[in-house]
């Protein structure tokens, strides 16, 4: 079993984020105590956890006592025996030597960084409350304390970024030699106080001629650099993936708590925890689950998702489990044969993949394969 846990509290918000959370930290303690309930209802004793992931929000604003409060209960709740990976997203601001040594004693072993750019201006564009050379001194504390799983986060497609500035974003990010890296393009989000300075014509996107380039160069670089490119937007050096991540883009079940949290049984039922705050704590106070929805997913739903999450990563589709769910393995073949005769796709060990020609062409190939 997967596990996601949403710590919805952040220091400041960022321009481009359309996650919730909340900057008012007044509520932490009550959170942490409805977080705790909602685990013990929902959770099964005997139910093993891989991974466990603790994402935002800004999880690294909670003390390590906090995070241990935390981990005492997923210990009562689960078996976590057979964990593989830990992560916390912490951000480069509230990294200290300190704060590292009061973790240790915790499971975790896997540290995801936003950096998103190494240049102060673009990271005062974007909000983060960061600098650079903090960054940079976060980033080697974690490895000078044995963090060698160390995930690190880049944005590319900012405006007026050239490509010189993207280049040194990325050479600057491998010469720290992390074992893994996220780079993600930027997104204008409904609802962002980026879209908004968009739509007030004060800010424009990238036009998608260098927005390719950008994408090219980083494929190329993290090639060069020795970083396997295992999803669209995700590289590993020495098979050094995001267990957890992984566990979306095959489609296996996991389960997430707090507020906005989504979990999934693996078949046919997804259940999505409300995004706000304040009502998750009055519910879980007054001895209730949390307020969500579950949404059932129809033939098509399964069969589109499969489609689109297998297709980002370098296992591709798997021929054979796709033909035991939805017993068309001839229809996919004749459908892929066009994007298989232009290299955009190929079979390999009973896999669908994409080619290195084909990432660059993959939302049209992946929506000509849906039903």
């Amino acid at each position: 079993m997967y596990l996601y846990i949403h710590i919805p509290f952040c220091a400041s918000k960022c321009i481009y984020c359309d996650f919730y959370s909340k900057t008012n930290t007044q509520d932490i303690e009550d959170y942490l105590t409805c977080l705790k309930r909602e685990i013990g209802l929902r959770s099964n004793r005997s139910d093993q956890l891989d991974t466990i992931y603790l994402g935002g929000g800004t999880p690294s604003l909670l003390s390590p006592k906090q995070l241990g409060g935390i981990f005492d209960c997923l210990n009562s709740s689960f078996d976590l025996s057979s964990l593989k990976e830990v992560t916390i997203e912490m951000n480069p601001d509230d990294v200290t030597n300190e704060y590292l040594d009061g973790i240790a004693s915790l499971p975790i072993n896997r540290i995801s960084m936003g950096v998103q750019s190494w240049y102060d201006d673009d990271l005062k564009f974007l909000r983060r409350r960061h600098t650079s050379d903090r960054a940079m001194s976060a980033v080697k504390m974690c490895q000078d304390k044995g963090y060698s799983r160390l995930s690190l986060d880049l944005i590319y497609g900012l405006p007026n970024q050239t490509i010189e500035r993207w280049k040194h974003n990325i050479m600057t990010t491998l010469d720290l030699d992390p074992g893994h890296i996220s780079a993600y393009h930027l997104i204008y989000e409904e609802g962002t106080p980026l879209n908004n300075l968009r739509l007030k014509g004060r800010v424009s996107p990238i036009d998608e001629e260098l927005s390719l380039e950008q994408f090219e160069l980083l494929i190329s670089l993290m090639s060069d650099g020795g970083y396997e490119q295992y999803e669209i937007s995700n590289f590993a050096k020495n098979e050094a993936y995001a267990i957890h991540n992984t566990s979306y883009w095959l489609g296996l079940p996991y389960m997430g708590f707090g507020p906005a949290a989504h979990s999934y049984d693996g078949m046919d039922c997804r259940r999505s925890n409300y995004s706000d705050l304040r009502r998750y704590i009055d519910c879980l106070l007054e001895g209730k689950d949390a307020p969500h929805d579950n949404e059932y997913l129809t033939q098509v739903n399964r069969h589109d998702e499969m489609i689109m999450c297998s297709l980002r990563t370098k296992w591709g589709l798997d021929l054979s489990r796709y033909e035991s769910l939805f017993g068309r393995r001839a229809e996919i073949l004749r459908q892929s044969q066009s994007f298989i005769d232009q290299h955009l796709l190929q079979v390999r060990n009973d896999h669908l993949i994409l080619t290195r020609k084909g990432i660059f062409l993959s939302d049209g190939i992946m929506s000509e394969l849906f039903l």
